[in-house]
């Protein structure tokens, strides 16, 4: 098994390194690529230095089996061809593919076979928020219908990259130095606040992110639920958490949805209030399951239920679900 990382130098890249390891992932070779400025850097891998090879239109991918791609949607379009062109599966983790008709956008726990069936040999990674949220509406769907559903998201500085969490901790030593502060990665000061904004808005008053939730969703689970969000930065510098409110056909019962959600894969109930046990991004940074809590009905609908969920951005949100995805294409044996 031969393994590509593109995108090796960033947050995500580092996090690929560090779970195919942890996972045992199955590889007898690892090449890494990055762009201009990060060729030449070296990174250990099960005890072996790997250098990191300039990503270029050549056929580096020739022999390659699987490729995880985190560099962002300009560089995975440019390369797609070359990634792809001797059967290489591409597996994305930028918003290129997402949405196209022959590409499967796949949460391993939802819609697994949706990544046997790849057209152009690309299988995308979906959005953090969307990853972490589907998780847990799963188990709930098969109870009843989900028809609606409304979020408010509290996504982490990791959601905009490594240079990203750099900044949130440059600003907060900024502020208590009195010095002036760095305003580069976010649209206004992270450091003590919080921006409710996350990408760039359309002309419906949403912006992007929020949008790839109502889009997202309904592709990942094939279901018409609608999806209204309201995704905001805050300053926890890892992990992303959810409010989530869920309208269904049928009235679900507290007590089903605590033990559907228990039962369910990827996930872990946290949820004793008594005790002031319930999900918070600086237990849930590091760790692989989605954990969610302050599970409770809905007092403005008796069809619906609302709940608390975070989990790491990094890991379930974008490296560990495309693993998760490779993993399920060995099991099956459907890698070339």
């Amino acid at each position: 098994m031969k393994v590509a990382i593109v995108g090796a130098s960033g947050a995500v890249g580092q996090e690929f390194l560090r779970i195919l390891d942890q996972r045992n992932f199955p590889i007898d070779e690892l090449v890494l690529f990055g762009s201009q400025r990060s060729a030449g850097t070296k990174y250990n891998f099960r005890g072996k230095e790997i250098e990191v090879k300039l990503l270029q239109h050549n056929d580096d991918f020739k022999d390659v089996d699987i490729a995880f791609t985190s560099a962002g949607a300009g560089t995975s379009k440019e390369y797609a061809a070359d990634i792809t062109k001797y059967g290489a599966v591409m597996i994305d983790n930028s918003s290129a593919f997402r949405m196209e008709d022959d590409v499967p956008l796949v949460v391993p726990e939802c819609n697994a076979e949706d990544a046997l069936n790849r057209p152009r040999g690309i299988i995308a990674n979906p959005n953090c928020t969307t990853i972490m949220m589907v998780v847990v509406l799963q188990p709930l769907e098969k109870l009843s219908h989900i028809k609606r559903i409304r979020v408010s998201s509290y996504q982490s500085a990791s959601g905009a990259g490594a240079a990203a969490m750099a900044e949130l901790e440059q600003q907060y030593s900024e502020i208590i130095n009195n010095q002036p502060v760095t305003v580069k990665k976010f649209p206004h000061q992270l450091a003590y606040n919080v921006i409710p904004q996350i990408d760039v808005f359309q002309p419906n008053g949403y912006t992007k992110e929020e949008m790839k939730m109502f889009n997202e969703t309904r592709k990942i689970m094939h279901t018409d639920a609608k999806c209204s969000a309201t995704c905001v930065r805050v300053s926890s510098l890892r992990s992303h958490s959810e409010s989530v409110w869920i309208e269904t056909e049928s009235p679900i019962s507290v007590e089903d949805a605590q033990k559907a959600i228990a039962a369910a894969p990827g996930v872990t109930l946290q949820d004793n209030p008594a005790e002031l046990v319930y999900p918070m991004p600086l237990e849930t940074a590091g760790k692989d399951d989605v954990y969610v809590g302050r599970v409770r009905k809905d007092l403005s609908d008796e069809n619906g239920l609302t709940f608390w969920l975070s989990g790491d951005q990094i890991r379930k949100g974008a490296a560990l679900n495309a693993v998760q995805i490779a993993e399920y294409l060995i099991k099956v044996g459907n890698v070339k």
